[in-house]
């Protein structure tokens, strides 16, 4: 079972700064309060810039949960 009930998930592995920064606010532009956002990276930067993004912009980080070696898997819920 899920820990979340995703709405959209954005895959940016492979990626490097500032493309998964500025993909996942993209994103999160699009969708609406209460949907959650899927985010995969691994790069390393991005586990630390992403979740300020997040801040910022005024929504909630969930979770990084780790899924491999360099690879995460973050959660954003929109307010």
């Amino acid at each position: 079972m899920a820990k979340y009930q995703v709405t959209k998930t954005l895959d940016v592995r492979g990626e490097v700064c500032p493309v998964p920064d500025v993909e996942t606010s993209r994103a999160l532009k699009s969708m609406k309060s209460g949907e959650i956002l899927e985010v995969w990276i691994d790069y390393p930067m991005s586990k630390e810039r992403i979740p300020e993004t997040v801040k910022k912009l005024g929504h909630e980080l969930l979770e990084i949960e780790e899924i491999g070696p360099s690879e995460w898997k973050l959660y954003i819920k929109v307010k």
